[in-house]
């Protein structure tokens, strides 16, 4: 095991090609530009069966994506390992990745879900004037968030339980 890991990930993905989909890279942008301690950030377009590895050794993991079905600004909410349909396909939800991890190693880290509401998804497309404020808005939370190293104080942040049929946004 590796001890020199960062006790919190967040993993910020989406493709940034996908107007509103970038929002979840462009707010690790954001993260590591204040270069927070104790805080390791990772982006990919989507999430593989292998980003179960890089929830070894942490306590907590946030997941950061664009949504269509979120209120806006964003929604947190608190994830569990769910065995979803997405293990058939190239792309998985974060519960799936939980529950990947939970059959490699047993009990998976505190996982948390930021859904940025979004608007716009198409090829080639600028963020959204919405997605834009509501990118603000969600920074300002994340913040918020990587000052609280309480588990306790992220639960009562949680708005609800997600699975994986309560998020997802539309694939072009």
């Amino acid at each position: 095991m590796n001890n020199l890991r960062a006790p919190l990930l967040i993993f910020g993905y989406g493709n940034p090609s996908r107007g509103d989909d970038a929002l979840g890279p462009l707010l690790l942008e954001r993260l590591e530009a204040i270069n927070l301690p104790h805080v390791e950030v990772l982006t990919d377009f989507q999430l593989q069966v292998e980003h179960a590895l890089d929830l070894q050794d942490r306590d907590k993991v946030l997941f950061i994506d664009a949504s269509v079905s979120c209120t806006a600004p964003y929604a947190f909410s608190r994830l569990q390992p769910q065995k979803d349909t997405s293990y058939s396909s190239h792309v998985m939800s974060p519960a799936a990745v939980l529950h990947a991890y939970q059959d490699m190693y047993g009990t998976p880290p505190s996982a948390y879900l930021l859904e940025v509401r979004g608007e716009r998804f198409e090829l080639g497309e600028p963020l959204s004037l919405e997605a834009r404020s509501n990118l603000d808005a969600a920074f300002s939370f994340l913040k918020e968030l990587c000052a609280r190293s309480d588990l306790r104080e992220w639960r009562q942040l949680s708005t609800r339980p997600t699975t994986p049929s309560t998020r997802r946004k539309t694939e072009p």
